[in-house]
């Protein structure tokens, strides 16, 4: 499924250059910082303190193709789409919280589980295409103070390194470890595992433009990112056993940004 919305976006991507020998290509460059919100087999499922304990932060360079800005030809994909590459950092300190390790203090598995400390560092390279459906790109660039909401959507290729540990000592024993993660997984002795290396993810935005100076914008995004694997955090509990660790992992960034015109 990973594979075919990747394939689809590449596609998508490749058709989108067509309106490029159509029109002066204009370019973007800005910069982008906010919190992450990792979702991960640390913690509980849809509980707030597992969204906001395991939060890291993120920084990044964006690029924009601009169709429009330089263009006398006015077509709805120039108006309306923008192709974004970007390259970007990470990093999130996980930890487990919820119902689970509020229980019993004196229980082996909560002290397991509370001494439980991972860690999660990406570098992404990637691209979306950004649609602005309400406002053209022309009307926006000339309206000082004006609003452009848009939705995104694209690929990213990420180097990743994941550290686990316990602050008990050494993982992969029956007295530093919590059962489920001793059991063997997806070709790994354990269900823990602290390596690195490439994996695929795709991303959905929604988001919107400021229009702060002629050459100016400020934009705030919201952006799901889902990753066609289960160790980027380091962990990845037997699916066939533990039922309720059957997503693959995935973050919400919440990004803010400056981007200025490069007016040529």
């Amino acid at each position: 499924m990973l594979r075919n919305t990747i394939i689809s976006s590449l596609i998508l991507f490749i058709f989108s250059y067509n309106s490029i020998a159509q029109s002066r290509l204009a370019h973007e460059i800005g910069i982008i910082a906010g919190p992450i919100s990792f979702k991960s087999d640390y913690g509980q499922r849809d509980d707030y303190s597992t969204n906001v304990g395991n939060t890291g932060f993120g920084i990044g360079l964006v690029h924009f193709l601009n169709f429009s800005y330089n263009s006398r030809r006015e077509n709805y994909f120039n108006e309306h789409f923008k192709v974004r590459s970007e390259i970007s950092f990470n990093k999130t300190g996980l930890e487990h919280f919820g119902i689970t390790v509020d229980g019993n203090s004196n229980d082996i598995g909560v002290i397991q589980l509370k001494a439980m400390r991972g860690r999660s560092t990406l570098a992404n390279l990637g691209f979306q295409l950004e649609y602005s459906p309400f406002m053209k790109i022309h009307d926006f660039k000339n309206t000082l103070g004006g609003f452009s909401p848009y939705i995104s959507a694209g690929a990213q290729f990420s180097y990743y390194n994941s550290k686990v540990s316990s602050t008990l000592g050494p993982l992969g024993n029956t007295s530093t470890t919590f059962y489920k993660y001793l059991t063997p997984s997806d070709g790994h002795q354990y269900g823990f595992s602290s390596q690195s290396g490439t994996v695929l993810s795709v991303t959905y935005g929604a988001g919107v433009h400021y229009k702060l100076a002629p050459l100016h914008d400020l934009l705030f995004e919201a952006r799901f990112q889902y990753f066609n694997s289960d160790w980027i955090d380091g962990l990845n509990p037997n699916k066939n056993i533990y039922k309720e660790n059957k997503s693959n992992d995935n973050q919400i960034w919440f990004n803010f940004g400056y981007v200025y015109y490069l007016d040529f």
